[in-house]
């Protein structure tokens, strides 16, 4: 069986959404190179370092590779890629150059492509997250890890924006709390509030892929019993009251849905986002704010920000 490699290449802001786009597309591995990767001396204060191959990445911008399955109507399947990514535009969404290859790789060289970029990294001052296949040993006894097969649904816990939500839910979750994660992926979010000590996380996302592979690594790290994970859009149709409400996506999304978080946050609830790059800042402070939030922490890394707004009574 020979599989397809399909690079795109574009910015860091579209690597979200152009990942989803991929995985709606059928691909079954996601592999992502920053060139920005190779000048940080540390990509951020907790992981560590190995080594990359510059010939590897783009001499500007990003990488984002997927891995699918070469059949007769893989030539379609691109161009409906192409036209899928250049539709972001109309959302105000960057995503460069969307120039596209596509390389044709043997089953056994697929096998071990893409998981090559993927180590144990530590995220957090607790939290380290590794893929199913790397051995890895806690260095201390309070660390906490998170296993992940992120073969499924794009998130990995190594992009900033999920780095940034993790260390907020660290940060400000407390025992038995009652947490919602809109736009799970592969649900890293949900298991990390559930090992930190929340009661009972409701993961919802819109992709049916996500929800599979939420419910699998929930599985991989023992949580199932506190997840709930359903196929949902947004908090459409939602209505309970949770005490933190994290969600990862893009602000173009965030603030269509600030009066649905608002609805189902208890008085004194968090609102932890993230997935906003610098410069739609200013419209999602702005629009958390008109909702009735108080922000009290924005936090960045890289070229990304999360924001922590509270609810007030």
């Amino acid at each position: 069986m020979q599989w397809a490699e399909i690079r795109i290449h574009t910015v860091n802001e579209a690597i979200e959404p152009i990942a989803n786009l991929m995985h709606e597309a059928g691909a079954d591995g996601l592999a992502i190179e920053d060139s920005l990767d190779l000048y940080r001396e540390h990509r951020e204060m907790f992981g560590e370092m190995y080594a990359l191959n510059p010939d590897d990445y783009p001499q500007e911008g990003v990488y984002i590779k997927a891995y699918i399955q070469v059949n007769s109507l893989l030539k379609e399947t691109v161009e409906q890629i192409r036209a899928a990514v250049n539709n972001l535009k109309q959302f105000g969404i960057n995503i460069g150059r969307n120039d596209i290859t596509v390389n044709k790789i043997d089953e056994e060289d697929w096998a071990t492509a893409w998981k090559k970029y993927y180590k144990p990294v530590k995220i957090t001052e607790k939290i380290t997250i590794t893929p199913t296949w790397e051995d890895y040993r806690a260095s201390s006894n309070d660390e906490i890890i998170i296993e992940l097969d992120p073969g499924m649904a794009f998130g990995t816990g190594t992009h900033p924006t999920t780095m940034l939500s993790v260390q907020a839910l660290e940060k400000h979750i407390e025992k038995d709390d009652f947490v919602m994660d809109v736009g799970s992926g592969s649900g890293v979010l949900s298991i990390a509030s559930a090992l930190l000590g929340a009661k009972k996380i409701y993961a919802y996302d819109l992709d049916d892929v996500a929800v599979k592979s939420t419910e699998l690594n929930a599985k991989l790290n023992r949580m199932e019993k506190k997840l709930t994970v359903q196929q949902n859009n947004l908090l459409k149709n939602v209505n309970v009251q949770a005490d933190i409400i994290v969600s990862n996506i893009l602000a173009e999304i965030i603030i269509t849905f600030t009066n649905d978080a608002w609805k189902n946050l208890k008085e004194g609830g968090l609102f932890i986002t993230s997935g906003i790059i610098q410069s739609k800042k200013q419209m999602t402070v702005e629009k958390l704010q008109e909702e009735g939030f108080q922000i009290l922490e924005i936090n960045e890394m890289d070229d990304w920000l999360s924001i922590v707004a509270r609810k007030k009574s």
